[in-house]
């Protein structure tokens, strides 16, 4: 049982105690209610230490938990409520947490189309019944498209990455013409620019899926599944989106952004490493490092002409082929 749920359990049981008026309670008294509790809960002999009950006590007196229970001890040994009406299920909420939980109630409202929220929705309904005195609509919208292709499959491989379960994928990348089957240890759903992808391992190397290009999926129960303890911080550490390298190294990308619009690109850095090397009144030259890949790409031309590439050479020539390659298209329908 986790030290969360043994907490929960104690404080519950305290509580329980500390309320009743019948019955005198010493701390030798409380040990023995919460042990009992834990064994009641978990199946299992628990001893519950002298030092973790006044640990306990402490904390359900002071304001950390929110509790700050009227704790007493008279006859210098009994404990209980000085209030004989309180609990810690009574907390009083004030108008400001209301509107705060409202909100939180607003944002989790908004995963409530992903199966693995769906055993939320009652809980998410009684919040937002007992909160509904505030009448104060959301205040925050996550930006969403349900009409994305692909996430019919986000239930299945969260299951997986879950309960560590291994996978058979037919899936058909973009340049491919025909699809093909993996055998793939699923490690972590990441979500850029409104599509998904799944991080997983096949034959000892990392692979990013795309779920719209994903046709297929079967848990393969008699393959072991290798956990890699995946770390998606570092993983990801050195690129902007999804996309990274196994071979390239980071690269030191300097582009300059015009006056009007770097502020936008100062307050919404590029990369975590972002940094400004030169301002002037015509604008700023930023650095990032990290490496080129697709999406960094996407989001240079998506600043059209506020924005010019200084360096690498090589990313530089591909942005302005992309240009030219747009220039032609309108070109075009200007000879039609």
């Amino acid at each position: 049982m986790s030290s969360n749920k043994n907490a929960l359990i104690r404080y519950k049981t305290l509580d329980k105690c500390l309320k009743n008026k019948y019955k005198q309670y010493t701390l030798e008294d409380l040990i023995d209610e919460c042990s009992e509790a834990l064994f009641e809960f978990d199946g299992k002999e628990s001893f519950v230490s002298k030092r973790t009950i006044q640990l306990d006590l402490q904390n359900m007196r002071s304001e950390k938990f929110g509790y700050e229970a009227p704790i007493e001890v008279y006859q210098r040994r009994f404990y209980r409520y000085s209030d004989p009406d309180y609990s810690i299920h009574n907390i009083s909420v004030n108008e400001n947490d209301l509107k705060a939980m409202n909100n939180a109630v607003q944002i989790l409202k908004q995963f409530k189309d992903f199966s693995m929220f769906k055993e939320m929705n009652g809980v998410i309904q009684k919040l937002e019944d007992s909160i509904q005195s505030t009448n104060q609509k959301s205040i925050i919208h996550l930006d969403k498209n349900e009409q994305l292709k692909g996430l019919e499959h986000i239930d299945i491989l969260y299951e997986s990455i879950l309960n560590k379960k291994v996978l058979k994928i037919l899936y058909k990348s973009f340049k491919a013409r025909e699809s093909n089957h993996y055998i793939v240890h699923p490690q972590l759903l990441k979500e850029y620019n409104n599509r998904w992808f799944l991080i997983c391992f096949h034959k000892n190397n990392i692979m990013n899926l795309a779920l719209d290009r994903m046709e297929e999926i079967s848990v393969e129960e008699k393959i072991e599944y290798i956990d890699k303890d995946f770390n998606a911080d570092r993983y990801f550490g050195e690129v902007v989106g999804a996309t990274v390298s196994e071979t390239q190294r980071p690269q030191n990308v300097i582009f300059f952004v015009t006056r009007k619009h770097a502020p936008y690109v100062t307050t919404k850095p590029f990369h975590h490493s972002q940094e400004i090397i030169k301002e002037d009144e015509t604008g700023i030259t930023f650095k990032i490092c990290v490496q080129l890949n697709f999406e960094l790409e996407r989001m240079i031309l998506g600043m059209g002409e506020f924005i010019k590439v200084l360096g690498p050479r090589k990313l530089k020539q591909r942005i302005h082929k992309s240009l030219k390659e747009a220039v032609r298209n309108y070109s075009s329908d200007e000879n039609q």
